[in-house]
């Protein structure tokens, strides 16, 4: 029986954890932003092994995320269970808006509507959404032991000099109407670390307890509670206010601690899930987006919680519950693409309707792209990626594509939004031919993009193309298919790029690092390629992969 967790539990772009136990059976629910299906859910049976088990918001009428910007998309979902059924709450932010909290002279317009789809089970059918408000984001589903049930969220302020997270607002919501009722209240304005979201409520031993995030989702971040003994308050805090949080300790391995959730196992171990990252060493990056962590509590005779080493910083391992273990198999590194259905590990971005951007049936045992819009697109954009879960990887695929012109072009991406890749694509120049080159689009240069010479290739071969990452430095190779040795780029690219924190100021950034394919035809004809395989490899650092 393990007698640790490791963390991250969920590592690679996870953020804003949602758990609930149902008997024997634990399930977190994760942010996914603009990247389509719709909320991430994972399983397990022991808090130590975790497999991706679902993605509930899978259909047009549930989820349409065409046009959202970029870290836009499905924001902070909370996932509970009641009435012998699962409810799903979760955020589609249309608008960002400025990134000011308080004093602005301006407005700061944001745009987010919230919703509610219920399944008998957890992986479905999950309903058509019930819409329920936009005065906020971050909304959390609370089931009183009456049977009665309220909707919290974080109140926006838009207004000229008000503090834009204005506090945490509550309203029930009726079941049989299928809408909220009565008036909402503001029942939590937040302490002086500022940005309060990210509510949940629980009852226990008589009080209501408020747990929120505090200090935004950056290295300022932390896990507020307070409790009332009534619903409505007035709401007290804890005695340390902070539970969580490292924002103090610049050495904790895990950074950004902060917005959670927890649950009890059968026996009344308390464990607490959060979102972190981990920077790289050398650069203080998080390229791998926040991920969830989890965290032994302990409730003590004062009736608060506290970590159960009584120190409130987020551990790489923690105590295991006495649970029986309950591992998964392993992912298969390599996706050959031999069935009808996308693999788990793989999404692409915002749109309800995948046939436009892809076929796995078209030519069977390939994936097949077909080229829309520019890489970028905040609309009908071909590009299937999956998660990078560790700061050193390989990947590679082979390409069939004879782009005929230079608005034809298709290959090989490490993405993190619009602003900000490293892509290794294979086009067409009415002088070189096929050709291959690299696009960078650089958030923090004062060159927007930039291109690597073009590198003539073979017409009407397939091709194989080639990543490899470590930390900071990515690395792109190329052969040909009757070439056994792979021909190295000489650039070195920065993959620290692909980060949150690396940034044009103002923009949004709460994603994570992926990897996959794209493709592009912008004269509109649809062009396709074809990738036989996809290869995705978590690895030991190299000093120099080339070798």
């Amino acid at each position: 029986m393990p007698s640790t967790i490791r963390n991250p539990i969920l590592p690679g772009f996870n953020p804003d954890p949602s758990i609930v136990r149902v008997g024997d059976d634990y399930y977190i629910g994760t942010s996914t932003f603009e990247w389509f299906p719709g909320v991430q859910i994972h399983h397990s049976r022991d808090l130590v092994h975790w497999q991706l088990l679902t993605r509930p918001l899978t259909r047009a009428s549930q989820l349409n995320m065409l046009g959202d910007p970029d870290s836009c998309g499905i924001w902070a979902p909370c996932l509970s269970h009641a009435d012998d059924q699962f409810w799903l709450i979760y955020t589609d932010v249309k608008r960002y808006g400025r990134t000011t909290v308080g004093g602005a002279s301006g407005a700061s317009l944001r745009d987010f509507h919230n919703f509610l789809v219920t399944a008998p089970a957890v992986d479905g059918p999950w309903s058509d959404p019930v819409y329920l408000n936009s005065s906020g984001f971050d909304p959390s589903l609370f089931h009183d032991d009456d049977g009665r049930k309220y909707l919290v969220n974080m109140l926006w302020d838009h207004r000229p000099g008000q503090n834009r997270f204005a506090g945490i607002v509550l309203q029930e919501y009726s079941a049989a109407e299928r809408r909220l009722v009565g008036q909402r209240r503001l029942i939590f304005g937040g302490t002086a670390l500022g940005f309060t979201e990210a509510p949940h409520l629980y009852k226990r031993n008589g009080f209501y307890y408020l747990l929120v995030a505090e200090g935004g989702t950056g290295w300022n971040h932390a896990v507020t509670m307070a409790r009332s003994r009534s619903l409505t308050g007035p709401y007290e805090l804890h005695p340390d206010i902070y539970i969580l949080s490292s924002r103090l300790r610049p050495d904790a391995e895990l950074q950004r601690a902060g917005h959670a959730d927890f649950v009890e196992t059968p026996a009344g171990d308390t464990y607490l899930v959060y979102l972190c990252g981990r920077p790289l060493r050398n650069r203080g990056r998080c390229t791998l987006g926040r991920e969830t962590a989890i965290a032994r509590m302990r409730w003590d005779s004062d009736g608060w919680l506290r970590t159960a080493d009584g120190d409130g910083l987020p551990r790489l391992s923690v105590p295991a519950p006495a649970l029986p273990p309950q591992p998964f198999p392993a992912t298969a590194t390599r996706e050959d693409f031999n069935t009808a259905q996308l693999p788990l590990d793989f999404q692409w971005l915002r749109s309800p309707y995948p046939d436009e951007l892809f076929s796995l049936t078209a030519r069977p045992g390939h994936l097949r792209l077909y080229g829309r819009e520019t890489i970028g697109s905040l609309f009908k954009q071909s590009l299937v990626a999956r998660r990078q879960q560790t700061h050193c990887f390989s990947a590679e695929t082979v390409l069939e594509f004879e782009p005929e012109h230079f608005q034809q072009a298709a290959g090989l991406v490490c993405y993190y939004n619009s602003t900000k890749f490293h892509y290794l694509h294979v086009s067409h120049d009415e002088h070189l031919g096929k050709h291959l080159r690299v696009m960078s689009a650089l958030p923090d240069s004062p060159q927007a993009d930039a291109f690597t010479p073009p590198v003539v290739v073979r017409a009407r071969q397939p091709l194989h193309l080639r990543v490899e990452v470590d930390h900071e430095r990515l690395l792109f190779a190329y052969r040909h298919a009757d070439e056994p040795e792979w021909r190295w780029l000489p650039q070195q690219f920065d993959a620290s790029i692909l980060s949150d924190e690396a940034t044009t100021p103002g923009l949004p950034n709460f994603t994570g690092a992926f990897v996959g394919v794209a493709c592009q035809d912008l004269a509109g004809t649809a062009a396709p390629a074809d990738f036989d395989y996809f290869e995705y490899r978590e690895r030991e650092y190299l000093p120099d992969v080339r070798a």
